[in-house]
């Protein structure tokens, strides 16, 4: 009897062991994640999401299908919103945002308190991103210097997005006299506008969307990029002769200021899951995301796109966030200022 209840007992802790891991790689089976894109179809934020949602499912267990849906709207804080607070809390819906909007309620005196970027959780970001101020060959702006002294017309989006909050940080922090031309939809728009003749440039272009959405502009030589804007130099833009936005400014202040909004691009294309997804979840997608970026199919795609991967995880990306929103006042007023008309 004491043979058979200890041979009972083994068994059943064996089948416990053997069903604890089964359960989480079947959670995800037959399954659909939705990834909703704050941004519209056809720009940056959109191409990215896509090649990110070809191969995500096929590197978490059960391997869902994912379903990309656009959800545009307030720099995607309309998307980050939704999955904060509507969308259910069961890894079954994640969103793709911009740094903007998880900046938004920090650095927006207009933002409504109805998310808070440091209490969704993060499943990593694709890129960190560096972004550009770029004309056309035989504009009247040919350099970045020129933004200084000529007047033109230059576009912009609107709160939260980079076109229109770097337009505004440059006038603010390096003397560009430029106007800021709203209300596009998205950099597609204004890369039109600028073709037209209707806009001189933009700034807030990231380097790597300019390069999937225009790759003829580079390729023929058509385009003047006339300042890069990040923490740290591009390797490919310096060895073109590309300056910094710190060559433009000299005031230590006003660098502060300037650091703080560039900080963004260290979680440049990120994607958040509702605050309340249970840690299971959490984690299982968390590793498929880190998967995916070391995926080979997923790498030759994003290559094929024209898209660059500098990925970082879930964990680092919420520690960032969290430092961000503990900056002191004084820099976050001064930054307030910086960002808008």
């Amino acid at each position: 009897m004491r043979i058979g209840t200890l041979q009972f007992a083994t068994i059943a802790f064996a089948a416990t062991l053997l069903a604890t891991p089964a359960t989480a790689a079947d959670y995800f089976a037959g399954k659909t994640i939705d990834l909703l894109v704050g941004a519209p179809p056809g720009g940056g934020y959109d191409i990215y999401a896509r090649v990110v949602a070809r191969h995500l499912g096929r590197n978490i267990p059960g391997q869902p299908i994912i379903v990309v849906k656009n959800m545009p709207g307030a720099g995607s804080a309309k998307a980050a919103q939704f999955v904060s607070a509507i969308a259910p809390k069961d890894g079954t819906a994640i969103a793709g945002i911009m740094p903007g909007a998880i900046m938004g309620p920090l650095l927006d005196p207009r933002a409504e308190a109805v998310w808070d970027p440091t209490k969704v959780l993060y499943i990593g970001t694709a890129n960190s991103g560096t972004r550009v101020c770029v004309t056309l060959k035989g504009s009247k702006i040919a350099k970045f210097d020129d933004t200084l002294k000529v007047p033109a017309k230059f576009g912009g989006s609107a709160p939260n997005d980079s076109t229109y909050e770097y337009g505004y940080l440059h006038k603010n922090t390096s003397g560009a006299i430029y106007d800021i031309v709203s209300g596009y939809r998205g950099t597609p728009d204004m890369a039109l506008a600028v073709e037209r003749g209707e806009l001189d440039g933009l700034c807030g272009w990231d380097w790597s969307s300019f390069k999937s959405q225009k790759p003829d502009w580079l390729r023929d030589n058509k385009a003047n990029v006339l300042l890069q804007v990040s923490l740290d130099p591009h390797p490919e833009l310096t060895k073109m002769g590309v300056p910094t936005v710190f060559d433009y400014v000299k005031n230590a202040e006003d660098r502060k200021v300037v650091e703080l909004v560039i900080s963004q691009t260290v979680f440049h294309r990120s994607y958040i899951a509702p605050p309340g997804t249970p840690p299971a979840q959490l984690d299982i997608l968390r590793k498929a995301f880190d998967a995916t970026m070391q995926d080979k199919q997923f790498l030759e795609d994003a290559e094929k796109m024209r898209v660059d991967i500098d990925p970082l995880s879930g964990a680092k990306v919420q520690e960032v966030v969290a430092k961000l929103y503990a900056t002191p006042k004084d820099i976050v007023e001064r930054a307030k200022k910086a960002i808008r008309p």
